[in-house]
Parts: C-alpha cells; sequence; structure tokens
C-alpha cells in the first residue's frame, strides 16, 4: 500500500474509532510498529492526531476559534466574499457555509432577494435588518470555536432543499487530500450540501492551499468554482484545467 494511502486511512480509522493504540494499527494495516509510528508521528505534527499513553486520539483542539481566524488575512478574505457575491443573483437559493471568508459576503447580497440556508451564527445575526433576505438555519448545537451550528438532524434540513449556489469554506485543500475540514459533524454537513448543491463554489485565501485537516468533505473535482486572492501553484491551475474547475483570482 502507498505510503500516502495508508496515513489517510490511519487517520480516518483513528476519526471512527476516537483513540487507539498502536499494537491495534500494527495488526489492522499489518506494518510494522517502526511504520506506524513515522505514519503516525505525521499526522501528529499535521495537528490532525495527538498522542495519548500507548498510543494516539483525534486533536480536537485543532480548531482554531472563529475570532482568530477572522482577524487572519482580513483583506483578501473581503476580496475573496466580493468575488463570490458577484455570482449571486436575485431569487437564488443559496448556502453560506461556516467560517470567517463566506461571512464576507453579506455586504455584497444585503440588496438582493434571496433564499439564504446557512449554519452561520454570525451571518444569521448580521442579516437580521435586512428583510429581502429570507434566512433558513440548520439549528442544533453551537459550536463556539467556529461560530457554526451542528446537528445530526441537519441533514435532513438539507436534503428538504434544492440549493442552487453552495458557498463553501475549509481548513485546507491539497491534490491529494481534496476540501478539508476540522469538525467531523461539521464536515458531514459540508458534504451533504455539496451533493444538494447545482453548483459549489470553495472560497479559501492562499495560506490554505497544500494544507489539510482532520476530514476530507469533498474532492476538488467536485467544485465548480475555486475562489481565491492569489494564483495558485501550477499544479492546481492544471488540475483546474483537466477538470472544468474554474478559478477566480479576486483582486
Amino acid at each position: 500500500m502507498l505510503k500516502t494511502k495508508r496515513i489517510k486511512q490511519i487517520q480516518d480509522f483513528v476519526l471512527e474509532h476516537q483513540t487507539v493504540s498502536l499494537d491495534e494499527l500494527v495488526t489492522v494495516f499489518d506494518v510494522s510498529k517502526n511504520t506506524i509510528r513515522r505514519d503516525v508521528q505525521e499526522l501528529v505534527e499535521n495537528g490532525l492526531l495527538k498522542k495519548v499513553y500507548g498510543g494516539v486520539a483525534i486533536n480536537h483542539s485543532n480548531l482554531v476559534s472563529f475570532h482568530d481566524r477572522q482577524i487572519q488575512n482580513k483583506t483578501e478574505k473581503e476580496l475573496i466574499g466580493k468575488a463570490a457575491a458577484e455570482f449571486v443573483e436575485d431569487d437564488d437559493i443559496i448556502f453560506i457555509d461556516s467560517g470567517t471568508t463566506t461571512l464576507e459576503m453579506l455586504e455584497y447580497l444585503k440588496t438582493k432577494q434571496l433564499t439564504i440556508i446557512t449554519n452561520n451564527l454570525d451571518f444569521i445575526i448580521q442579516a437580521l435588518p435586512y428583510e429581502n433576505l429570507n434566512v433558513i438555519t440548520l439549528g442544533g448545537v453551537l459550536e463556539r470555536k467556529t461560530k457554526a451550528f451542528t446537528s445530526v438532524k441537519s441533514m435532513d434540513v438539507i436534503k428538504a432543499y434544492n440549493i442552487n449556489k453552495a458557498f463553501m469554506a475549509s481548513t485546507g485543500i491539497s491534490l491529494s487530500n481534496g476540501v478539508t475540514n476540522s469538525s467531523p459533524l461539521e464536515s458531514e454537513i459540508k458534504k451533504n450540501v455539496v451533493e444538494r448543491s447545482s453548483q459549489v463554489y470553495l472560497l479559501v485565501d492562499h495560506l490554505k492551499f497544500d494544507k489539510y485537516a482532520l476530514m476530507t468533505y469533498c474532492s476538488l473535482n467536485e467544485i465548480d468554482y475555486l475562489v481565491t486572492d492569489q494564483d495558485p501553484a501550477e499544479a492546481y491551475k492544471d488540475f483546474a484545467n483537466e477538470n472544468n474547475l474554474e478559478l477566480i483570482v479576486a483582486t
């Protein structure tokens, strides 16, 4: 088995079981303990797992607070939000993902007639003055670090709507791991949204490229438009050309 594939499977196995021993990983993946130690160390260094006595566990602390993310690359996120909002038309039914970059779209949507489905708490609050925005919330439990509502029942709400355009966020993207997120429950919501949407827009600044988090919620070829603030590496441009992915660089 290729190392990258094995590491991804180790990550998924730990996610499913929450905490596992090194001996269990050796048995499941049929490799030496030294190999498992090296693979696990790579996942630990990326912040996806944490070491515990005799094994590893999911690293829930890698969820960066909403406030910390909001002040990072503020200008770039504003540009991305503005560029993404230009694709929205009156009477669209859109999904606004949790995240700080998607929040920047509101300033450019507030004069439109829209139905907006979202789990983004700050977007819900800031949209209150605009009666032309019909806001549908997913409800559930508030994840304070990301200011997003999460719930297993959210999947049923998503499946009830036909979404024209989904504007998604990500903790990191890469050609090997696709579009990723740190929260398992949020990732499941994102996955369902991508499946229900006619067009999917991914909003990420340049620092998100070649990074990955705990879970992949969709592959890059499931994205229709990638909106960012700088030209990505040639490998991403080649991928976009080969997979009918429109690359939008906000300036």
